[in-house]
């Protein structure tokens, strides 16, 4: 992390378990976040927690160092099975989930708990024999972990801690009714501790926070803005036929090394991926059908330099954490007001700083007012210049391959509805939501 992003407070002030101080010096850290600051006595005291903290402030190390120092505090009953989980960590997206395994297995790497990863797609299998063969922590996404669980691969029976990350976009996904289902077939909210983290906490977070959890604490970082304070922000309002050449012009002239373009549909994003590809910008699309192996060598094609732009719907808003994005275009303003907080997430992570350029078309200009009134002010406009408006070489012809519906029996692909016992009748779930 960006040195000029942490506080005063060194995490060797807390009375952390060796083990996991050891972790945390080989990872490099030695200072907290803000909210790692002040997250991390409460939770070391047992207290319930639902705090809000600004995107890449390192949320995901205070749950997990909250987590372990809980298991470690209060040894399982000797008569546990392998199977009984202790811990279980819910996200809403696959990209989000195997983050915080990553981030897990890290801050755990000198304890003997057992991690075990569960999300949908892919990997049924492989996914079940390793929570069968015993795990201390379930990390994963409600769908499939709903399915295991009915199918009695584990027992939440014994469950120490239970993790929310990101819970306002679980209720966006239309996640609620499975994550009361899970809930509801644990001990009671006395018997565990109860941590929910989120870049933004509604009124609906709140309510199911004092619903499940043990008199949580409402905790936010002393920031009142929404948005990482280091993201200059710009929006250009653009006629609907001005915003590919005002995307290739503003690419021609800021040379970002790498960058997110943000697109509403599927549709758009093979528009905008042949226009670019077309005039000799390296691009690639990340949407809900891309297969997951694919998936993931994008994300790593876009961390390590190999791929400059990638053009992506919102199933990539929450959960990636790329280092070093220099640009977020947001080609299609978000009809939700919370998402352009975690698009423009992307960028100005750890205390870096970034661009976030969004263009306000006759289309979607109607969600600046309500995405402005979220952030506590006017985002500065930028006039669109003929100089920003090149004449566009045409787009390149691509053969699109047909979505696969491979993905294994019990994927949780297209399964959202009517599934018995978890309530999932009459779900809200918007156009853009992505199963787990």
């Amino acid at each position: 992390m960006k040195s000029n992003y942490l506080t005063s407070v060194s995490f060797s002030e807390f009375d952390l378990n060796p083990n996991l101080s050891a972790a945390l010096q080989t990872a490099g850290f030695t200072n907290c976040t803000e909210i790692q600051q002040l997250s991390l006595p409460l939770m070391l005291e047992g207290k319930d927690i639902a705090a809000q903290s600004q995107t890449g402030t390192g949320k995901t190390a205070a749950f997990l160092l909250g987590m372990y120092q809980h298991l470690l505090d209060n040894p399982c009953d000797e008569n546990r099975k392998p199977t009984e989980i202790r811990a279980l960590i819910l996200a809403p997206t696959r990209e989000l989930a195997i983050q915080i395994h990553k981030d897990a297995e890290q801050l755990g790497a000198n304890t003997d708990f057992k991690i075990a990863l569960a999300y949908g797609g892919t990997d049924y299998e492989k996914q079940r024999r390793s929570i069968q063969a015993g795990a201390d922590i379930l990390i994963g996404t409600p769908g499939r972990i709903i399915d295991y669980l009915k199918k009695r691969v584990f027992s939440l029976s014994h469950s120490q801690v239970v993790v929310l990350d990101e819970a306002d976009r679980m209720f966006d996904l239309g996640f609620i009714s499975d994550i009361r289902f899970l809930l509801r077939r644990m001990p009671e909210p006395e018997h565990r501790l109860n941590l929910l983290f989120s870049a933004t906490l509604s009124h609906r977070v709140m309510e199911l926070a004092y619903e499940h959890m043990n008199n949580p604490i409402d905790l936010k970082t002393k920031s009142d803005q929404i948005a990482a304070e280091k993201v200059n922000q710009t929006v250009f309002h653009p006629a609907s036929d001005e915003k590919i050449p005002l995307l290739i012009g503003l690419m021609r002239k800021l040379q970002p090394t790498r960058s997110i373009v943000f697109v509403n549909t599927k549709r758009v994003a093979e528009r905008v991926h042949a226009s670019l590809l077309g005039n000799e910008i390296n691009a690639e699309i990340l949407s809900g059908d891309v297969r997951q192996n694919k998936r993931q060598r994008l994300i790593e094609d876009l961390s390590n330099g190999t791929l400059n732009t990638l053009i992506a719907t919102d199933v990539a808003a929450r959960g990636l954490h790329i280092d070093s994005v220099t640009h977020v275009f947001n080609f299609d303003l978000p009809q939700n007001a919370e998402d352009y907080v975690h698009r423009i997430g992307r960028t100005a992570r750890a205390g870096a700083s970034g661009e976030a350029i969004s263009f306000a078309c006759e289309e979607y200009v109607f969600s600046l007012p309500e995405i402005e009134e979220l952030l506590g002010q006017e985002i500065p406009a930028s006039p669109v210049t003929d100089d920003l408006l090149p004449v566009p070489a045409p787009p390149k012809k691509i053969q699109r391959s047909k979505p696969s519906n491979k993905g294994g029996r019990g994927s949780g692909s297209n399964r959202r509805s009517g599934r018995s016992g978890s309530g999932g009748q009459g779900r809200r779930k918007p156009a853009n939501a992505k199963t787990s």
